[in-house]
């Protein structure tokens, strides 16, 4: 398997397994989530979208090392928007995940790519 094929099995699979309760987003909460990286390569980029066509970079400073586990908080910019969002990942390789959609309503959500 290829490694690109790796890292969309398992950014795939991972995202199949995630089920929480959803819970309605509290500003006072932050409106964080958490990314953990299971892969070779560190991640550069997160791209979020809302319709799955247009993406906007969602900051992870210098990126997210293999086995890292970080905290993101979304901009307050953000309140109004659905909590279904697309989300995928490119890595240092330049290689690109597929995008998934999340709720990141979800009360602890982990996405793992």
């Amino acid at each position: 398997m290829t490694n690109y094929l790796r890292k969309a099995f398992l950014f795939t699979v991972v995202c199949a397994l995630l089920s929480s309760t959803p819970a309605a987003l509290n500003a006072s909460e932050g409106h964080s989530f958490k990314v953990k990286n299971t892969t070779k390569n560190r991640i550069t980029k997160l791209l979020a979208s809302e319709d799955g066509e247009t993406y906007g970079n969602f900051d992870v400073g210098k990126g997210i090392k293999p086995g890292q586990t970080v905290t993101l908080v979304w901009d307050k910019s953000t309140d109004e928007e659905n909590c279904e969002q697309y989300f995928k990942a490119v890595f240092d390789d330049g290689e690109e995940s597929e995008p998934v959609k999340f709720d990141f309503c979800e009360d602890d959500l982990t996405l793992e790519f």
